[in-house]
C-alpha cells in the first residue's frame, strides 16, 4: 500500500514541458502544509447527503432516477467578484427554471475558495455574499490557496493557522448560521479530505495541499494518512455507484504555467492499483481555464476534467493559456488531440471564458455540461460550451 513518490528535481530554474507534455517535473521543493494538530481527526470520513436535503428531495432524486449538481473551483474574487458573482447566477437559474426531475442538489467547490491565504476574514466577500441566493448546500475540497498561510508581498498580516478558514466554513462542529451571513450556514464535513455519499454517486475528495501531494514528501508507509484513507476508500466504493474523484491540483493540463501534477498522477495510480477500484471520472481546478481529457487504460475510457474558471481570473488575459501547437498557423491545440503520452488525449479546452459544469449521475451514466459566460457583457450562452456523456459501468465516453 505504501505510495512510492518519484524523486524531486535538482535543477536551478523550471524545465519548460516539451509541448504536448501533459504532466510537470516535481518541483525541487515542494511546499506542504500539514493539517494543524489541534483539530483531532474523526474516524469516519464519510458523509451522507442526507444530512443537508430534506426527505422530500431525497424521494425526488430517487423518482428521478438521477442526481444533479454542480461544480467549478478557483472562484475567490479577491480582485472583485463581478465574475464570481455571474456564474452564481447562472447556476441560480438552473436550479430554478430546472425540471422537477433535474434540479441541481448541491454545489461541490473544486478548491481555492478564497485568496491569497484562506483567511477566515476572506469568506464574507469571497465565499458568502457572491453565493447568498445560491439555495442547495455547498460542499468543498481545499486548494493550495486554502492551506497556504505564507504572506507574500502586499499580502495583508495572516496569523491564523493553516486552514483555519476552511475549517471554520466547511468543517464546523454542526450546521450553523455563518456570522459571516444570515443567508448561508457553515457546513459539516467531516475533514478536509473526505467522501460524500449520494444516491447514485460517491465522491471522494482529496486535499492536494500546496503543491500536489496527499502526504509529506518523506512519508514513510505510517506517515501516509490521506493516501492510505484513499485506498481504503476506493476499495469500499460501492460498485453500483459511479466513483467520482474531486482533487484540486489535475494530474494532466496542458497549460504554460502550470502542467499536471506528477504526484497527484502517481498518487492515483498507485491506489487504483493498491485497491483494485479507479475511479470514473477525475474533477479538479487549480488551472484557470476548461479542459477535458479522456485517459483510456485497459480498453476503459476516464474523463479528467479540468474546471477552474469559476471568477478568480476576470478578464480574458488572465486566463491560464495552453502550449503553441508549432503545426499549426494560429498556434491553437486541435481537438482530440494526442498528447505525449500514449493513453491520454485533450478532447477540447476554453482558455477564454470563466464557466462552471453540470454533472448529472444515474445508474449507468455520468453527463458532464460545461457552461460559459462572456467577459465582454455579451448574452449568456444557454447550451453547454461541452457536453460529453460516460458510461460509467462500460467505461465508455460518448
Amino acid at each position: 500500500m505504501l505510495f512510492k513518490p518519484r524523486p524531486q528535481s535538482n535543477t536551478l530554474s523550471k524545465v519548460r514541458r516539451p509541448f504536448g507534455d501533459p504532466v510537470s517535473p516535481i518541483k525541487p521543493n515542494p511546499s506542504f502544509k500539514a493539517i494543524p494538530a489541534d483539530h483531532v481527526q474523526p474516524t469516519d470520513l464519510s458523509y451522507d447527503i442526507a444530512n443537508v436535503l430534506t426527505p422530500d428531495q431525497l424521494q425526488a432524486i430517487q423518482q428521478a432516477g438521477k442526481i444533479v449538481f454542480h461544480s467549478v473551483g478557483d472562484t475567490g474574487g479577491i480582485n472583485g467578484t463581478d465574475i464570481q458573482d455571474e456564474l452564481a447566477v447562472q447556476m441560480e437559474e438552473q436550479i430554478k427554471n430546472a425540471d422537477p426531475d433535474s434540479v441541481p442538489a448541491f454545489f461541490f467547490h473544486l478548491g481555492d475558495v478564497v485568496y491569497y491565504n484562506g483567511i477566515s476574514s476572506d469568506y464574507k466577500p469571497q465565499f458568502y455574499e457572491p453565493y447568498q441566493f445560491y439555495p442547495g448546500p455547498i460542499f468543498a475540497v481545499p486548494g493550495n490557496h486554502d492551506g497556504d498561510n505564507t504572506v507574500r508581498k502586499n499580502d495583508p498580516p495572516d496569523d491564523e493557522p493553516s486552514l483555519t478558514g476552511f475549517f471554520d466554513n466547511f468543517c464546523a462542529p454542526t450546521r450553523v448560521p455563518s456570522g459571516d451571513s444570515p443567508y448561508r450556514y457553515t457546513m459539516d464535513q467531516p475533514w478536509p479530505y473526505w467522501t460524500l455519499e449520494a444516491p447514485f454517486v460517491t465522491i471522494i475528495g482529496l486535499y492536494s495541499n500546496i503543491d500536489g501531494s496527499l502526504d509529506p514528501s518523506n512519508s514513510s508507509s505510517h506517515n501516509q494518512p490521506q493516501y492510505n484513507w484513499f485506498v481504503d476508500q476506493l476499495k469500499a466504493a460501492d460498485p453500483g455507484k459511479c466513483l467520482i474523484l474531486a482533487v484540486h491540483h489535475p494530474p494532466f493540463s496542458l497549460d504554460t504555467a502550470h502542467g499536471g501534477y506528477q504526484d497527484m498522477l502517481d498518487a492515483i495510480d498507485q491506489a487504483a492499483a493498491s485497491a483494485g477500484r479507479t475511479p470514473d471520472a477525475v474533477f479538479t481546478g487549480h488551472v484557470h481555464n476548461y479542459q477535458r481529457f479522456t485517459r483510456t487504460t485497459n480498453g476503459r475510457q476516464y474523463p479528467y476534467v479540468i474546471a477552474g474558471a469559476g471568477g478568480y481570473a476576470r478578464t480574458q488575459k488572465s486566463m491560464h493559456k495552453l502550449q503553441k501547437d508549432p503545426d499549426t498557423v494560429d498556434g491553437k491545440i486541435p481537438p482530440d488531440f494526442q498528447t505525449t503520452l500514449a493513453d491520454v488525449v485533450l478532447n477540447t479546452y476554453n482558455t477564454e471564458n470563466p464557466g462552471f459544469l453540470r454533472l448529472t449521475v444515474d445508474g449507468t451514466s455520468l453527463k458532464g455540461e460545461y457552461f460559459i459566460n462572456e467577459f465582454d457583457n455579451s448574452p449568456v450562452p444557454v447550451d453547454p460550451f461541452d457536453t460529453f456523456t460516460l458510461n460509467w459501468k462500460t467505461g465508455v465516453i460518448a
